[in-house]
């Protein structure tokens, strides 16, 4: 029941899915992460992403997060700076849903090019905030969006920051 055809591959998590939305309060907005690919020749496929997007979204998923890869020693991953942008704009535009992509998106600049151009709704940065925990307010300073430093981070914060 649970491999094989796409209907079968893809059951385990609309199962998870349905379960979830059935306890998680309606306001509260449902994430899921796909990886839009796996990048090996004969595998998962932006185009298998598309179809199980619309089936997440009629389940009630309110974001994608699409990343891809990871799943095989034997992928060739043409990693570079938003090279996981295009799948995220293309569940976006096909689907008709919020989404939020990841990958090697480490400056303000390009985040905001990512999220203006309307190829995502959201920029994760996981690894950006590991390197650099105030990257937000790095971010936001850069952008001309100067954002005070929150109360309780005053202690550990530059020279001269200011409380909101």
């Amino acid at each position: 029941d649970y491999g094989g055809a796409f209907d079968n591959r893809t059951r385990l998590l609309r199962e998870v899915v349905t379960a979830v939305r059935a306890e998680w309060p309606q306001q509260l907005p449902l994430m899921v992460r796909v990886s839009a690919t796996d990048w090996v020749e004969g595998g998962w496929t932006p185009d298998d992403t598309v179809a199980l997007c619309h089936q997440l979204k009629a389940l009630g998923v309110d974001l994608i997060d699409v990343s891809s890869g990871g799943s095989s020693p034997a992928a060739v991953i043409p990693a570079g700076p938003g090279f996981q942008t295009g799948f995220a704009e293309r569940i976006r535009r096909e689907v008709g849903m919020p989404v939020a992509t990841v990958g090697l998106i480490t400056t303000p600049e390009q985040a905001d090019h990512v999220v203006r151009s309307g190829q995502a709704d959201l920029v994760f940065v996981g690894r950006e905030i590991l390197r650099d925990p105030y990257w937000p307010l790095h971010a936001a300073k850069a952008l001309g969006q100067a954002t005070p430093w929150p109360p309780q981070y005053l202690r550990a914060a530059p020279a001269g920051a200011k409380a909101r």
